[in-house]
């Protein structure tokens, strides 16, 4: 029998959670669920995982051989409603734009965009027939 699960959370490191932390704060609308010295753990009231944020080189993460850099290839999704809405709130934030708006043929309209920590942050909108 598969253990049960009560929840979910990612973890990254970065060199500063504090500014990760923020920046999903200020542009998503998460909250802080925990906090200390070189860790930040993020909620959304939306629903869904928690997002924590390891200062990157702290002495109590285990495994060490893993404490290194974290963020290659890692993209954190988030599907919105109106992600034209949103791509131009960050254009007026000054948000670091790393892919415009594209829509998939598969029906997925993305757009990517960069943290302080180089975190790549990407807003997701499903375009239906309607």
């Amino acid at each position: 029998m598969p253990a049960k699960v009560t929840s979910f959370a990612v973890s990254l490191n970065v060199p500063a959670p504090e500014a990760s932390a923020a920046f999903l704060i200020r542009h998503l609308g998460y909250a802080v669920d925990m906090e200390n010295d070189g860790f930040v753990s993020l909620r959304h009231p939306g629903g869904g995982s928690n997002l924590i944020f390891l200062r990157t080189g702290l002495a109590t993460f285990q495994p060490p051989e893993v404490a290194g850099r974290a963020r290659d290839g890692v993209l954190l999704v988030h599907v919105v409603e109106d992600l034209d809405q949103v791509h131009q709130q960050f254009l007026a934030d000054g948000v670091d734009v790393v892919t415009g708006p594209e829509t998939e043929s598969w029906g997925e309209r993305f757009a990517q965009y960069r943290d302080p920590n180089g975190l790549i942050v990407q807003l997701v909108q499903w375009m239906t027939d309607e």
